[in-house]
């Protein structure tokens, strides 16, 4: 950041009075700019045995495969937010059932929130950020192609509960060394 939003003036990275971290400051005004996690918010589609995946039409992971999501918006609820990436990513509408999994990934600035729903019709199809949108059972997922850990975790732990009829919020601290401080509550 180079500027402030409120004056236009420069801003310099400085720990302000009563803070422990650095933040952009205003030089003129003395506004204090606070740069806060993403938060990118999606949902685990289901269809009978089924889960419906999107393959990526843009970076990052062009062409890999994810469940529908992307960045909350301001002024909507994060189950808003899953029903509104999951109509623009695959033009399919959800009903959300709960919560399923929470990642933090502090390295770049993201949590991950997943919510289990249920698909309300078969009418979906490829939105401006999907080459494709397709139904999986488990054994159709493709594993090796899916873009994101969140997802993987997600989708892992969703079919593995399902078999016993349990669901259970999954959260857990993703490092970009691939290891994770997983648990279940």
């Amino acid at each position: 950041m180079k500027f402030c939003s409120a004056c236009g003036s420069t801003v310099e990275l400085r720990i302000p009075a009563d803070d422990n971290r650095a933040r952009y400051i205003c030089t003129a005004c003395s506004t204090i700019h606070y740069q806060n996690p993403r938060l990118v918010i999606g949902s685990i589609p289901v269809w009978q045995d089924k889960v419906l995946l999107c393959r990526r039409a843009i970076e990052p992971q062009y062409g890999k495969w994810t469940l529908p999501g992307g960045f909350m918006e301001n002024g909507e609820s994060t189950a808003q937010a899953a029903m509104r990436e999951t109509l623009e990513e695959a033009s399919a509408r959800i009903a959300i059932i709960d919560l399923y999994s929470m990642y933090s990934l502090p390295y770049i600035d993201q949590v991950h929130l997943l919510f289990r729903a249920e698909l309300l019709d078969l009418d979906f199809a490829p939105g401006p950020e999907s080459l494709e949108v397709r139904l999986f059972t488990e054994t159709e997922i493709p594993w090796d192609e899916l873009a994101f850990r969140p997802v993987r975790y997600s989708l892992e732990h969703y079919f593995a509960e399902r078999k016993h009829g349990r669901f259970s919020l999954h959260t857990g601290e993703l490092t970009p060394a691939a290891t994770t401080r997983a648990t279940a509550i």
